[in-house]
């Protein structure tokens, strides 16, 4: 029996792969390119970054980089998917210490103006692509997007759980309209300048003025 166990072991171990030198120095240029295109994104903007322009800033050439991503879209697409996996997590860490359907779902608002408050300008770029047929509905079908999206509903559902909202509370739409409302917000900070605490007094109201016909009693 001790032998057999012993034979497992190693056949275990075996089984554990230390990446080659290629493998790590993949890993190496696509993380090269991805903070090339992300300083380039935020700099010129989803139409003014190049794949030419990308490839500089990384020190290597176009054939690198479509060696490692399809097109200018596929990187773009990582990058959004990256941050919004971190945001997903920073809300998620947010509306459990929130007290009550209101102050969990301004969790939400403000959580995600405070994380895009250092990368306004790479929201820019992707509220540019937004407008574009094929890739603004990528955008926004993306699985970080849709699990963001469903934060909102979660919060609400609770609400409905605990007795704060009715059962009639019609959940998803309010849920939906919360979602537009979070997003049309970040027009004011990315091209109005506003500040956290504007931001949060607006989303405030936003959030009391959907909820107001779901309240129990």
């Amino acid at each position: 029996m001790k032998h057999v166990s012993s034979n497992i072991e190693v056949a275990g171990e075996a089984e554990v792969r230390v990446p080659t030198r290629r493998a790590l120095a993949k890993q190496q240029t696509r993380a090269k390119v991805l903070a090339a295109a992300r300083h380039l994104f935020s700099e010129a903007g989803y139409e003014g970054a190049t794949i030419r322009d990308i490839a500089a800033e990384a020190g290597m050439s176009t054939g690198a980089v479509f060696a490692n991503f399809t097109d200018k879209s596929d990187l773009f697409r990582e990058i959004m998917v990256a941050d919004m996996e971190a945001l997903v997590e920073a809300m998620r860490d947010g509306v459990s210490r929130g007290r009550g359907v209101d102050d969990t779902l301004l969790k939400l608002f403000v959580t995600g103006y405070a994380f895009y408050k250092t990368r306004l300008p790479l929201a820019r770029a992707a509220f540019g692509i937004s407008w574009m047929p094929e890739q603004g509905q990528e955008l926004r079908n993306l699985p970080p997007v849709l699990e963001l999206q469903e934060l909102f509903t979660e919060q609400l559902t609770l609400g409905v759980e605990r007795g704060e909202l009715s059962q009639e509370a019609e959940v998803k739409l309010r849920s939906q309209m919360l979602f537009d409302c979070y997003l049309t917000n970040f027009q004011e900070a990315i091209f109005g300048g506003w500040s956290l605490e504007a931001l949060q007094a607006k989303s405030k109201d936003q959030i009391r003025v959907i909820l107001a016909g779901a309240r129990r009693g």
